[in-house]
């Protein structure tokens, strides 16, 4: 079942994993896009910006013209306030208005000391040298380490699930009772449990891969089982259908099973303070 690391994408020579994407990979289309934001990020963040940087589907080469999101991380010198947060959010909603290549947006906010704080040395960290495309200022990567798809990997990445789902549960009572409502539940919580079920595997099947297909298969090989149920996640993922049942199964059956399967096999993720 493992094979070898010649033969898993997301590996360099040695085991380590790779950065998947680049900016010479973001799509002629959504070219523009990417122009405008780092322009803008200049203009609004100015001296409290530390670097910027491209996640998703666009530096991925990916992106589908008028489907996917505009994924942005944010490295400020100091800890982000709830200015700060505002200030993306507006800004991302008039690039979202402005650019019909893109259909949503989001941008996550940290301190660059927090980014670089041994409790996110696998968690954020591990997301800004790997899975984050420099867009702006230093790369934070030069102060991380090299990654492999280890079990210490897989925990402090995904191993909060079971902290997550009363939340989700939350989340889904507050939403409104229509399809529209539900859509983006769908395809939030798809993904993540999609993402979380591969690295469940991702230590034994050796490898990275962010296509949610590829990564339900990897699972369905270890899991057979309950393959058929993260297949179907992944295509929700892509193409979310706001199904109140798809939910309640989410939060009642898939995501405590992969929870507790997710706690033995490799543990629970290191506490963060506030219970983040």
């Amino acid at each position: 079942m493992t094979g070898s690391t010649a033969h898993r994408p997301g590996l360099d020579a040695r085991g380590f994993l790779t950065r998947e994407g680049s900016l010479a990979r973001v799509p002629p289309a959504f070219r523009p896009v990417v122009t405008a934001t780092c322009h803008r990020l200049a203009d609004v963040f100015g001296h409290r910006l530390h670097s910027a940087y491209l996640y998703g589907s666009i530096p991925r080469g990916t992106a589908r013209r008028g489907r996917s999101d505009l994924d942005l991380l944010l490295a400020l010198h100091e800890e982000p306030t709830r200015a700060d947060r505002d200030d993306a959010r507006a800004l991302g909603a008039a690039l979202d208005a402005e650019f019909e290549q893109i259909d949503g947006h989001g941008t996550l906010l940290f301190g660059r000391e927090r980014l670089l704080s041994d409790l996110e040395r696998h968690d954020l960290g591990w997301f800004v040298a790997c899975l984050c495309t420099p867009l702006l200022g230093e790369d934070l990567a030069a102060y991380l380490p090299r990654y492999r798809p280890d079990s210490l990997l897989a925990r402090e990445t995904n191993g909060d699930l079971a902290l997550l789902l009363p939340r989700w549960r939350r989340r889904i009572a507050e939403a409104d009772d229509t399809e529209q409502a539900r859509r983006p539940l769908v395809r939030f919580m798809s993904r993540h449990l999609v993402r979380t079920g591969f690295t469940l595997v991702m230590p034994r099947w050796n490898g990275w891969t962010s296509d949610l297909r590829e990564m339900a298969e990897a699972f369905a090989g270890y899991y057979p089982e309950r393959g058929e149920q993260l297949r179907a996640a992944a295509v929700l993922g892509r193409e979310p259908a706001g199904d109140a049942a798809v939910l309640a199964a989410y939060v009642g059956d898939l995501g405590p099973w992969l929870a507790g399967e997710y706690a033995r096999v490799h543990g629970v993720k290191a506490p963060r303070p506030g219970g983040l």
